[in-house]
């Protein structure tokens, strides 16, 4: 089996998983506040010059961060084609453990958790 279909089955697996656990773990209670069109939590008929939370822009960051994490690996089905794939995969996977690691650090830390 070479590499491509590997690393295809290996990610069709991962988000089938994924999409499983999302599936029965969240929550299917619909809440006034959750159906509402404005996500951001501000009244829509108060005034937009409200103060932001702090936390906004940590979540905001996280995003970022995260999202910087996929431009990384988007590279990743043309770097396998190299002579030592092995060494992409290595270094795929360091890459991905240690941003899991940070974001299981910050919610152990109470860092996503947003304040009522």
């Amino acid at each position: 089996m070479n590499t491509l279909m590997t690393t295809m089955l290996l990610t069709t697996t991962l988000s089938i998983i994924m999409m499983a656990l999302n599936y029965t773990i969240t929550n299917k209670n619909p809440h006034h506040e959750k159906m509402s069109p404005y996500e951001c939590g501000f009244n829509p008929l108060e005034s937009a010059r409200l103060p932001f939370s702090i936390r906004f822009f940590l979540i905001a960051i996280l995003f970022l961060l995260f999202d910087l994490e996929i431009a990384l690996l988007l590279p990743l089905p043309w770097a396998l084609q190299l002579p030592s794939p092995t060494m992409v995969l290595m270094w795929t996977f360091i890459l991905i453990t240690l941003l899991t690691v940070g974001f299981i650090y910050e919610w152990v830390q109470g860092g996503l958790e947003w304040p009522n």
